[in-house]
């Protein structure tokens, strides 16, 4: 009989849109602001609806790029913009390269940190380098790297691309930090930025931290997770969002008090536990261990990480999921999953779920009580 339900957050309780304009943004800033690479270009901290629409468009190929990552399990928009970020950087050092191989192999053999962008990109516009989405959409529809592989694989596009071996690309770089942090300051705004992170944000941004949307009503929502407590579940969630932008918004939204409090798992939680044990990393999903810490709040992370999967009494455990990566990480816990029609590929990940052999598909998280009343799925 199932007793505990996880929830991911992103295309089940809310939208990922605005995740998505913030990774598409960051990109932009990146490649266009002189405070990083300064490509010519337009480029603006303040941009409209309208121009935010025509960015995304752009950089995720009317979302074709973000299908595609979503496909190869990546799941968190910090390796989302990474991954965009630095493939337009090889491209760069290519055009680079063709004019001077020691130069590209000075930028290839040591760490790219943010006082290296500006430099760079004066560089790069020197060699009037432009950026080619289509480009990454091609190398990463070719590429045999899935999840967090696809971090490395930057190393083997780099040697490709130039000729030149490097091992500078990966999570545990400062690059990454530097994309993160920038997409970071445009999700949170620059207040939150400053309270969270105890530093002045690169620019000041208003956040789209207030301005989430429910995948349904937010009454709808707290309906069920009410009906769920009322019948005795115990609920928590797994989400690579950072702590501050799970809990506000949902606590906004009024979705927050239903959860247990030390089972809902973050980005903060998986990063925390990376340090602690880094021979383990990376453990953010399609790890199990975002859900294995909602499932057991209180162990160890070695002994966490050390227990063999799949676990003890995991068929009173369900996963509700919109992605590949909650599968496959319900799939090494050995508890049940749920998918819902609510992510970024919406009804059309239907058929990706059936191929898997996933019974529990719902149009979205309302559809939790009529599938928990069938005599079966308790």
């Amino acid at each position: 009989m199932l007793e505990l339900i996880l929830f991911d957050v992103d295309g089940v309780l809310l939208s990922e849109e605005r995740y998505f304009d913030g990774s598409a943004l960051t990109v932009w800033e990146l490649l266009y602001s002189p405070n990083y690479l300064g490509l010519s270009g337009t480029y603006t901290p303040d941009p409209s609806e309208e121009q935010i629409r025509a960015v995304r468009r752009e950089v995720f190929l009317d979302d074709r790029i973000l299908h595609l990552l979503k496909s190869k399990g990546v799941n968190s928009n910090w390796d989302m913009v990474y991954l965009s970020f630095s493939f337009q950087l090889l491209l760069g050092l290519k055009k680079i390269r063709e004019i001077s191989v020691q130069e590209a192999e000075k930028w290839l053999q040591k760490p790219i940190d943010r006082d290296a962008l500006p430099e760079l990109g004066a560089r790069l516009r020197d060699a009037g380098f432009q950026p080619d989405f289509s480009a990454f959409y091609e190398a990463l529809s070719n590429a045999s790297a899935v999840q967090h592989q696809l971090l490395q694989a930057l190393n083997d596009w780099a040697e490709a691309l130039t000729g030149i071996p490097t091992r500078q690309f990966g999570r545990i770089s400062p690059l990454w930090s530097v994309t993160m942090n920038a997409f970071q300051e445009w999700y949170l705004g620059a207040d939150h930025y400053l309270e969270r992170y105890g530093r002045t944000p690169v620019e000041r941004k208003r956040g789209f931290l207030y301005d989430e949307i429910p995948i349904r009503p937010a009454p709808e929502i707290r309906r069920v997770l009410d009906w769920l407590r009322n019948r005795g579940y115990l609920l928590g969630m797994g989400t690579g969002r950072p702590r501050v932008e799970t809990r506000v918004p949902l606590s906004a939204l009024n979705l927050l008090e239903p959860f247990e409090d030390d089972r809902i798992v973050t980005a903060d939680d998986v990063l925390e536990a990376e340090r602690k044990a880094p021979r383990f990393a990376p453990l953010a999903k399609p790890h199990p261990y975002t859900y294995l810490r909602a499932i057991d709040p209180v162990s160890e992370v070695g002994e966490l990480l050390e227990r063999p999967l799949p676990i003890r009494d995991a068929d009173k455990i369900l996963i509700v999921g919109d992605s590949l990566a909650d599968w496959i990480a319900a799939q090494k816990i050995g508890c049940r999953f749920a998918a819902t029609l609510t992510g970024l590929s919406g009804a059309k990940a239907r058929s990706s779920f059936e191929e898997r052999g996933v019974e529990w598909i719902l149009d979205d998280v309302t559809g939790l009580p009529d599938l928990l009343e069938r005599p079966a799925a308790r």
